[in-house]
């Protein structure tokens, strides 16, 4: 084996040099994806401890060494109970990044897109949205593209009901049994209300969000939906999606970029945009 370079009494080769690149990424990516919440902190004690260990070990301080070899062996099951919401999100990340879809393999090879709004009338949502911006009524609605979402449609009342403003309007009226959680839309169709999301364990959200925004922000971050939040106390929107979240825009814009995830098109402006972007769009990574 070619060695590179020597550092006391480690030989460093070129095989040692990309596993260290390989694992320095794989780490930043971990930290990536508990960034912002309490399993950070944990995180980087874990790390910490791991590093002491594999110094102690090299140095050759066998009761050390040993001790925290016992630590470890038991520290696997450890964290898999302590990161099990981590292990989770990271496992569907990487699901929805490798999932096959029928109809994305059809348009590589046909080069044709799916209009998908033609069976979904997005003006109906549109004209809802107006509305309960104007009375200032809160709502949550959750738009897929792909998946059914059967796991959290089971926590709400189903429905399976035609897209309409007027049904809408009538399940987010502060006075309908049904307001108090959110409505999932999945092919042109409601197919539940007052459905139960997780929340975000995000510490960076902005203070004034509530448990309606976090739990948008929560389900962008776990599953490849759309999720258009409406304030009960300032009637103000925010679409969510990626674990971000888009702010001040307009109805036509909100239009646009319903259409642009329903359609499959790539994400603009939300990955460029910041906190001083212009009064079309705000974006905040979360």
């Amino acid at each position: 084996m070619i060695f590179v370079f020597k550092v006391g009494f480690l030989d460093i080769s070129w095989v040692d040099l990309i596993d260290i690149t390989l694992v320095a990424v794989l780490l930043y990516q971990v930290y990536k994806l508990v960034r912002g919440s309490i399993a950070v902190n944990i995180f980087l004690g874990i790390l910490a401890l791991y590093l002491v260990y594999l110094i102690v070990r090299a140095v050759q301080m066998e009761l050390l060494a040993t001790i925290l070899g016992q630590f470890m062996g038991v520290g696997v099951l450890a964290m898999i109970i302590l990161f099990q919401p981590e292990i989770r999100k990271f496992l569907l990340v990487i699901g929805r990044s490798t999932e096959f879809n029928r109809d994305s393999f059809l348009k590589s090879l046909t080069s044709w897109r799916h209009e998908y709004h033609d069976d979904f009338d997005i003006l109906e949502v549109i004209d809802a949205i107006k509305m309960l911006k104007a009375t200032r009524t809160g709502a949550l609605i959750v738009l897929s593209r792909d998946i059914e979402l059967k796991f959290y449609i089971q926590t709400g009342d189903r429905l399976d009901a035609e897209v309409t403003k007027r049904l809408l309007v009538s399940i987010f009226n502060k006075n309908s049994p049904l307001h108090d959680g959110a409505v999932i839309i999945y092919k042109g169709r409601i197919k539940a209300a007052a459905c139960v999301l997780p929340v975000s364990e995000n510490d960076h959200l902005p203070p004034h969000f509530g448990l309606r925004h976090k739990s948008a922000i929560g389900m962008s971050e776990t599953t490849d939906t759309l999720v258009i939040v409406i304030s009960e106390e300032t009637g103000r929107l925010i679409l969510a999606r990626n674990g971000k979240f888009l702010k001040t825009l307009k109805i036509k814009q909100v239009e646009q970029k319903i259409l642009e995830y329903l359609h499959n098109e790539e994400p603009k402006d939300w990955d460029d945009a910041t906190a001083e972007a212009e009064p079309e769009g705000q974006e905040v990574k979360v």
